[in-house]
C-alpha cells in the first residue's frame, strides 16, 4: 500500500496539518469580520465572515475524515477507508454551490431592488485588507500540502479559499469604489460576478469527485505505464482487462498478461512480480496492483476491463 510518493500514514499526517492550520486561520479571521462588520454595519463584511465560518465548519469536517481514512481496513472495508476523503470532497463542493448561490442571489437582490446603503466606517476596508492577506496565506498552505498529499478534498479547500480571496476583495472593492464615487452598489456588482465564478468552481470540484466515486479515470499516464511495463519485461504480452482506479488518490490497478503456456507457476509469477516492478518504479502513490497471468492462445472476450488494442487508442487520443 505504498508508492513513491506518499504512504497513506503520510497522507492522513499531512491532512491533518492542513485541517488545522485551515481551521485555526479561518476561526480567526471569521471572528474578525463578523465582529467588525456588526460594529460597522456592513453587511458585505458580516456575509464574508459569515462564508469564513463555514470554512471553518469545513476544517472541522477534514479532521473527522482523517480519523476516518485513518481506520485499518476490515471485513466490511476491505480497501480500507479512504473513500470517505472523496465522499467529503463531494460535500464540499455543495458547500461551495450553496456559499455562491446565496452570493449570487443576495448581490442579485440587491441590484433588483436598489436596497439603497450607507457606506461603513473606514476601519471596514482595513479589516478587508487584512482578510485578503489571511485567505491568501491559507490558500497557500492548501495548495502546498494538497499537492503533497495528493489529497483531492484538501485541493478543493484551497479552491474554496482562492474563491474566499476574490469575495474579500470584492467587499474592499467595493467599499473603496463607495468612498471614491459614492456609488453604493459596486460591490453588489462585483459579488454578482464572484457568485458566478464560485458557482463553476463547485461544479468542477463535484466533476472530479464524481469520477473517483464512479471508479473512473480521467489520467492516460498510468495505462502508458503499464503498456511499457510489460513490453519490458521479457516473457510478459498482451496487457489487456486492465481497470484503473483512484482510492483517495492512490492507483488501483488490475489487468492481465499472457506467458508461456509451458513456463512454470514461479517462472509466471516472476514476470509477473517485475512488470508490477517497473510499474510502481514509474507511478507514484501505487495502493495495489493485481496481475493475473494467462497462457498465450488464451483470447476469451471479457465483458470489462480494456484490451491491448483499447489501451494504445487510449495513447494515440492522448496524444
Amino acid at each position: 500500500m505504498t508508492g513513491k510518493k506518499n504512504s497513506v500514514d503520510d497522507k492522513i499526517k499531512i491532512i491533518r496539518t492542513a485541517a488545522t492550520t485551515a481551521l485555526a486561520g479561518n476561526l480567526l479571521l471569521a471572528l474578525l469580520k463578523i465582529t467588525t462588520g456588526f460594529l460597522s454595519g456592513s453587511k458585505a463584511l458580516v456575509a464574508d465572515g459569515v462564508d469564513s465560518s463555514a470554512d471553518v465548519l469545513i476544517s472541522i469536517i477534514a479532521l473527522i475524515v482523517v480519523r476516518i481514512m485513518a481506520k485499518p481496513a476490515d471485513l466490511q472495508h476491505p480497501w480500507g477507508h479512504g473513500r470517505a476523503e472523496t465522499i467529503a470532497t463531494a460535500l464540499l463542493s455543495f458547500t461551495l454551490f450553496f456559499m455562491g448561490a446565496q452570493l449570487l442571489i443576495g448581490a442579485g437582490n440587491d441590484l433588483l431592488t436598489q436596497d439603497l446603503k450607507e457606506a461603513p466606517p473606514f476601519y471596514a476596508a482595513v479589516v478587508a485588507l487584512i482578510s485578503i492577506g489571511g485567505k491568501i496565506l491559507l490558500a497557500v498552505s492548501q495548495y502546498i500540502l494538497g499537492k503533497r498529499a495528493d489529497s483531492a478534498m484538501i485541493k478543493a479547500n484551497a479552491k474554496n479559499m482562492t474563491g474566499d480571496i476574490l469575495i474579500s476583495v470584492s467587499v474592499l472593492t467595493g467599499l473603496v469604489v463607495t468612498y471614491l464615487t459614492g456609488f453604493v452598489y459596486a460591490d453588489s456588482i462585483i459579488a454578482l460576478l464572484i457568485g458566478v465564478w464560485i458557482i463553476k468552481t463547485a461544479v468542477g470540484v463535484f466533476l472530479e469527485a464524481n469520477m473517483e466515486l464512479m471508479d473512473g479515470n480521467s489520467d492516460t499516464e498510468p495505462y502508458r505505464v503499464i503498456i511499457e511495463a510489460v513490453g519490458a519485461v521479457e516473457g510478459a504480452s498482451n496487457p489487456h482487462r486492465a481497470r484503473i482506479r483512484r482510492v483517495a488518490g492512490f492507483w488501483d490497478i488490475d489487468f492481465d498478461i499472457h506467458v508461456d503456456p509451458d513456463c512454470t507457476v514461479y517462472e509466471a509469477h516472476n514476470i509477473a512480480s517485475q512488470v508490477e516492478f517497473r510499474i510502481k518504479q514509474r507511478l507514484e502513490s501505487v495502493f495495489d496492483i493485481m496481475i493475473h497471468v494467462e497462457p498465450h492462445g488464451d483470447n476469451a472476450v471479457e465483458p470489462y476491463g480494456l484490451s491491448e488494442e483499447e489501451l494504445n487508442e487510449e495513447m494515440k487520443a492522448a496524444d
